[in-house]
């Protein structure tokens, strides 16, 4: 048996993203491993038949002692394994994982680029972000696969000259959408129109932006729309926003914070609207999903935002960081119910065509069969 081993930052990262991938290339005949931080849910990746590994991650940690660390356990875990495939997952997994396989001479090495993380949005190009992109260029000069999310980060490294003519490149998507587990349901009453914040709760995601716009509304709207955030206080991320603050912000009514929640199809239910105000993503999950749903979206014009809505047709796009735009979307289609109707339907279609897990699955499928 081939053994393919897929690396992620965290086990519930690669749950939420991979799962599905992984166990179709186990029914395919690959040994799987997975090599992640466990944060308490890796049973459910052995649960599947999977064979995990604990890699402490630091996310966005800088110490540089720590993470030498970290790379050298990336190398006692690859010496250990011997695998013939390495699928890297999130942006430290590609950076460290690429330059130790390239040093172990592994074969088939794959990095999925679905955004390029904290030190690169908004144009920060800080003393971190050169060393990484310094370490990305050396792991990049050998013959490996390179996934990417969008044409945006394509580019991206194309103009930094990270990318190397040795690389072979795919375009996929997003990590897809189950469309038999993510399926149409009806809208809720229009008596409230409920409006659906899906993400973890950083700064980069357009948390803030919500907010003010919910407030902008709120003399206006007070008793015709309610607004919603489900998603964790990620704390150890440097773009976190505290559990602290979001409290303040929950007047238990008008605007709410759920919090992480296990049913995030309950979420969606729920909801006429899904917002995501991001300013960077690879494609974002969770929009992915409300499409499937069929739900009318409203994002930024960003990075893997823009591809998953069609302007006017299955939602709305705004600038980046624009509270004041933000919210004159959202009182666009508060004020004609039957465009969130149709653009619901327009996404469960956009879905189908363009999102849909198993086209997913099988070019992955395709991809490993190559590397061997």
């Amino acid at each position: 048996m081939k053994k393919l081993l897929i690396v992620s930052n965290v086990d519930w990262f690669l749950i939420s993203h991979r799962l599905e991938i992984a166990e179709e290339a186990r029914r395919n005949g690959f040994e799987v491993f997975v090599a992640a931080e466990d944060t308490g849910r890796s049973q459910e990746i052995i649960d599947k038949g999977i064979q995990f590994i604990n890699l402490p991650i630091s996310r966005s940690g800088i110490n540089p002692i720590k993470e030498f660390k970290t790379v050298l356990n990336f190398y006692k875990v690859y010496l250990k394994i011997k695998p013939d495939i390495i699928h890297h997952i999130t942006l430290k997994p590609v950076i460290y994982g690429s330059i130790i396989a390239k040093l172990l001479k592994v074969k088939g090495v794959i990095n999925a680029v679905s955004g390029l993380g904290y030190n690169f949005t908004e144009g920060r190009k800080n003393v971190i972000a050169k060393i990484m992109l310094g370490l990305m260029k050396y792991g990049f000069s050998n013959k490996i696969t390179v996934i990417f999310q969008n044409k945006d980060d394509f580019e991206e490294l194309s103009e930094l000259k990270i990318l190397s003519s040795l690389n072979n490149v795919y375009f996929i998507k997003g990590s897809g959408v189950n469309l038999n587990h993510f399926y149409p349901t009806n809208l809720p009453s229009f008596d409230k129109i409920k409006i659906v914040l899906p993400s973890r709760m950083l700064l980069d995601k357009g948390i803030r932006e919500f907010h003010e716009a919910a407030l902008l509304l709120k003399e206006k709207y007070f008793d015709k729309i309610q607004f919603f955030m489900a998603g964790m206080a990620d704390e150890n991320n440097k773009a976190g926003i505290s559990s602290r603050i979001l409290k303040q912000w929950d007047d238990l009514d008008y605007f709410k914070w759920l919090g992480h929640q296990e049913n995030i199809f309950n979420v969606y239910d729920n909801a006429h609207i899904v917002v995501l105000p991001s300013y960077r993503e690879g494609i974002p999950r969770s929009l992915i999903e409300a499409c499937a749903m069929g739900r009318a979206i409203i994002t930024t014009d960003a990075n893997g935002c823009r591809e998953c809505v069609d302007e006017g047709v299955n939602g709305l796009k705004v600038p980046i960081k624009d509270n004041n735009s933000l919210a004159q979307a959202i009182e666009f289609l508060v004020n004609n119910p039957n465009k969130i109707i149709e653009m619901g339907i327009a996404s469960r279609a956009k879905a189908t065509n363009e999102f849909d897990i198993n086209c997913v699955i099988k070019t992955h499928l395709e991809i490993y069969n190559e590397c061997v």
